[in-house]
């Protein structure tokens, strides 16, 4: 049977169901209040969750800010729990630069492992599923650019052509959140929304989570600038379709600011 444009659209047809499905996941509300690096993450995605491990550490009094644009170690630390707060605080035997740490290890497989609990808790897609379904998407255009160069194309098979690419274009606009993320950010924002005064300690973490550069221009306004927080206006990475994580997936308490 020769080869025709319509082989090619149900294929895609075929595409689109399984990213589908691969994206679809079910997610109730958490019974207890997350933490700060998974309210991070959840907002603004490795970047946010790595910066308010550090705000953490600050609020401890066990980093600050060293040359500028870099953070670096002040004092001992003790008794830290949290993972990520952990790979990062021993990932600073240098002054690092915040957006360096992202790349470290260690650091990367603390935000791994934070990322594959959101996903088991149905806040975020998993790492797996999540690119698997943007290949299948991806695979679409590109199979109909295929068919238009294999197979004769008349004006109903470019209409029918039209309808695959747009609906893959339609599912890669749907966020690596889940709708029981969203929900969940939207009532911890109500629940804690950005103060007018300044403030210290655990608040403080849970303001820079859910708030990012807003809270640590008004909280940590010298910390922020000194160690190179601030995107100056950039909007947070959050889960872009071209973000790579190593080591089996993606790759922290407080002292008031100085």
């Amino acid at each position: 049977m020769p080869l025709d444009m319509w082989w090619f659209v149900g294929a895609c047809g075929v595409w689109l169901g399984a990213a589908a499905l691969l994206l679809r996941v079910r997610g109730a509300a958490p019974d207890a209040t997350p933490d700060a690096q998974t309210v991070a993450l959840l907002r603004g995605g490795p970047e946010a969750a790595v910066t308010v491990a550090l705000v953490a550490l600050q609020q401890r009094g066990v980093i600050t800010d060293g040359r500028p644009g870099t953070v670096r170690t002040d004092g001992w630390a003790t008794a830290i729990r949290e993972p990520l707060q952990l790979a990062v605080h021993s990932s600073l035997r240098r002054p690092v630069a915040p957006r360096t740490l992202i790349t470290v290890p260690r650091v990367r497989r603390a935000l791994a492992a934070l990322s594959d609990r959101c996903a088991q808790s149905g806040l975020l897609r998993s790492h797996g599923r999540w690119y698997t379904a943007r290949a299948l998407l991806y695979a679409v255009p590109v199979t109909i650019a295929v068919g238009c160069m294999a197979t004769p194309v008349t004006a109903p098979h470019l209409a029918a052509s039209a309808v695959p690419v747009a609906a893959a274009a339609g599912l890669w606009c749907v966020p690596r959140q889940t709708r029981a993320g969203r929900q969940l950010l939207a009532s911890l924002r109500e629940t804690h929304p950005l103060e007018r005064r300044r403030s210290v300690g655990p608040r403080v973490v849970m303001s820079v989570a859910l708030h990012g550069d807003r809270a640590l221009a008004l909280h940590l306004p010298h910390f922020a600038r000194g160690g190179g927080l601030l995107r100056h206006g950039r909007r947070d990475r959050g889960f872009p379709p071209d973000e790579r994580a190593s080591d089996g997936g993606l790759g922290t308490l407080g002292g008031a600011d100085h």
